[in-house]
């Protein structure tokens, strides 16, 4: 969602379109140093127009002077205001960034032995000890225990969240709170060198580059400026020389040369350029997006592959129990009562929903079993099922193979039947579990990947701007084909190791495409090094966040989604503005140079078709246009062109209509509006 301005950022941007008049900061931006420069020069010339030195009337001169400065400022402003609001955000999270005290171990295996220290104090490798009610010291991994931590001074979300030893939730951020148990951390980051430093520096914009893209536009827009720079130069001589030889007119006014210089270079990106590029980062700091560099959203606006995981990202994450399929001579009702039963002690999702889908089936509620000595056997690795023996009952419920299993040591028959419905349930994207009572197989419950809704709208968008969209997922290859096809993506690598990602990614780089992935764990980082576009979650391993260029404090894998969509509104953001800027000066060209030449040739009054009142009223019009322009697109330039999800030509032709012919058309009209107000009111 778009920040809405509040005064005290516009406050700040105004004072710092002041401090940024400073040369050294001007120069940073060629085309506008330019500007500036001429502002000066003019500035010297109204001054010495008091000493009997001047080329144009005094009051023309200090209005020429005026609109420059003006067009200088609101250039800073631009810039300022897109600062300003990632200076807020910094000062946010500067908030949650304080020295607290914090127990340092000597041994993560003695937890009494430890010594106080602060936390500016740590270095990389010290072993910390955190309690609840304390907030963790320095960024690092939990080597020992499991706690929920609020996380809410850096993501923004109140909820807290589960970090532990080991697996793929085991990073901690400095400055976040644990709220129950305790953890032992391994400091992983220096001073100065942790993810809250560098999210202040990167929503500040101390750190921010420019990218390859804004690089070479300015090296296009500075050469653009040379060309009229040497054209505007030539004009004094020419102008002397034309003027005496057709026995009319006058040269050309130094004040002139400089405001027909600003007036046809492409002032209008040129101011705003650099606050397209702060916004298009403040946009992804507001979705709860850090990125390690600008470089890294350009890259998402050209991405034209992704490669999503199933779970959370397609699926739910969650499976759940859709169907009871006995095997012949079991009726359902008795399949699904064993189920229940064998459920009842299962916390996980999946054993919830099949307690859940018994009683919606068959009204078959929760039992109390504890009277009856009953012995729950809760799921393992080892074994790979579930179950319960009660009352000299058994019921073992879990996968085919381990049912097989369990079955034959007992005696007892494994039915071709029940291979066929498990065959069945994996062809439909499902899970199997095999049930069995006292050594005889029941059925099987249909465990199913729920696909996320609207899912498949948004697969059907990114296919239409071009991105093709590729499932990752641990299941076989039959049940991966099933949930592909129900959610729609374009294809789908089944049985995903790290190997198979990483060689994955090499082949469509190799064709030329650019490739983007998320990731959380220590086997994704090999992955997410090599994609152009690596969006780690915040909840993943440090190894998975380091890997990245990208960290999503939200730890959602679907905001690869939303970060391809403000990559490419960065893009063609750059793309409608520098369109619009260049058809601007394409525009006054023909608008300014007729009237400025009309005393020397007078045939070209033929082309003064705009009938502008006279050469001076030309230039003050264009001229305050240019600079009314620049604050008119200020909004345009944060907020980003609306993107939408077509195809690049059409993208490109809507470019065109919009910004190209628009931007010829509008100095027109604008010109001739200020030109008749100008009159009007007596000023020309």
């Amino acid at each position: 969602m778009e920040q809405k301005q509040n005064p005290g950022i516009l406050k700040d941007a105004l004072q710092q379109s002041f401090i940024k008049l400073n040369p050294r900061i001007q120069v940073k931006n060629p085309v506008m140093f330019v500007v500036y420069l001429g502002a000066v020069l003019i500035t010297a010339l109204y001054i010495l127009s008091f000493f009997g030195i001047s080329d144009s009337a005094r009051g023309y001169t200090f209005a020429i002077a005026l609109i420059l400065w003006f067009t200088v400022l609101f250039a800073n402003f631009a810039e300022a205001i897109a600062e300003g609001r990632g200076r807020a955000q910094a000062n946010t999270l500067r908030k949650a960034r304080k020295d607290v005290s914090a127990r340092k171990l000597k041994s993560a295996a003695n937890l009494a032995d430890y010594t106080e220290v602060l936390s500016a104090d740590l270095k990389k490798g010290d072993i910390v000890y955190v309690t609840a009610g304390e907030q963790i010291p320095m960024d690092g991994e939990v080597i020992d225990g499991a706690a929920s931590v609020d996380e809410s001074a850096i993501t923004g979300e109140s909820a807290p969240v589960i970090r532990e030893s080991g697996g793929d939730r085991s990073a901690v951020t400095g400055g976040t709170t644990v709220l129950s148990d305790w953890l032992v951390i391994r400091v992983t980051a220096e001073r100065g060198e942790s993810f809250l430093d560098k999210m202040i520096a990167m929503v500040e914009g101390a750190s921010r580059k420019k990218t390859p893209n804004e690089i070479a536009l300015q090296i296009l827009l500075v050469t653009l400026t040379i060309i009229f720079l040497v054209v505007s130069g030539t004009l004094l001589p020419f102008t002397a020389f034309a003027s005496k030889q057709a026995g009319a007119g006058a040269a050309i006014s130094i004040t002139n040369v400089v405001a027909l210089l600003v007036c046809l270079a492409p002032t209008t990106i040129g101011a705003l350029l650099s606050s397209i590029g702060i916004a298009g980062m403040s946009r992804l700091n507001q979705a709860n997006v850090l990125a390690m560099s600008g470089r890294a959203i350009e890259a998402a606006g050209d991405v034209d592959v992704l490669l999503l995981d199933k779970t959370g990202t397609i699926t739910l994450g969650n499976r759940q129990a859709s169907e009871f399929l006995p095997v012949s001579g079991v009726e359902e009702y008795e399949l699904a009562s064993a189920a229940q039963l064998s459920s009842l002690a299962d916390e996980t999702a999946e054993g919830r929903s099949i307690v859940v889908l018994a009683k919606r089936r068959f009204d078959i509620r929760a039992r109390e079993l504890t009277k009856s000595n009953a012995l729950f056997l809760p799921f393992t690795a080892k074994t790979r099922m579930s179950g319960v023996d009660y009352a000299g009952e058994e019921i073992r419920k879990g996968a085919a193979d381990a049912v097989r299993a369990y079955v034959q040591e007992r005696g007892g028959t494994y039915p071709d039947e029940c291979d066929r419905i498990v065959r069945y349930v994996a062809g439909q994207g499902g899970t199997p579990l095999a049930v069995a009572k006292n050594g005889r197989v029941l059925g099987v419950i249909f465990l199913k990947d729920i696909v996320k809704k609207g899912v498949k709208d948004r697969f059907e968008d990114l296919r239409k701007m071009g991105i093709k969209t590729i499932m990752i997922t641990g299941d076989n290859p039959m049940t991966a084909a099933a949930i592909a096809a129900e959610a729609g993506v374009d294809d789908f690598l089944a049985e995903a190791t790290p190997e198979a990602k990483l060689k994955l990614i090499r082949d469509y780089q190799a064709s030329g495409h650019l490739v983007a992935m998320t990731g959380d764990g220590t086997n994704d980082a090999p992955a997410l090094a090599q994609a152009d576009v690596a969006v780690a979650m915040n909840s993943g391993t440090q190894a998975a966040k380091e890997a990245g260029n990208m960290v999503d404090l939200d730890s959602s894998p679907t905001k690869l989604i939303d970060i391809v969509r403000i990559g490419k509104q960065l893009l063609m953001t750059r793309g409608a503005l520098t369109t619009f800027s260049v058809a601007n000066d394409v525009s006054k060209y023909f608008a300014i140079i007729p009237v400025l030449f009309f005393a020397i040739y007078p045939q070209l009054g033929v082309l003064n078709f705009m009938h502008l009142t006279s050469a001076t009223s030309a230039m003050l019009s264009a001229i305050l246009y240019n600079a009314l322009i620049i604050i008119a697109l200020i909004p345009l330039s944060l907020k980003g062109v609306r993107y939408r999800e077509l195809p690049a030509s059409e993208l490109l032709r809507r470019n065109m209509l919009i910004y190209g012919l628009g931007g010829i058309v509008a100095p027109f009209f604008a010109i001739k509006l200020i030109d008749l107000l100008l009159t009007a009111c007596g000023l020309v």
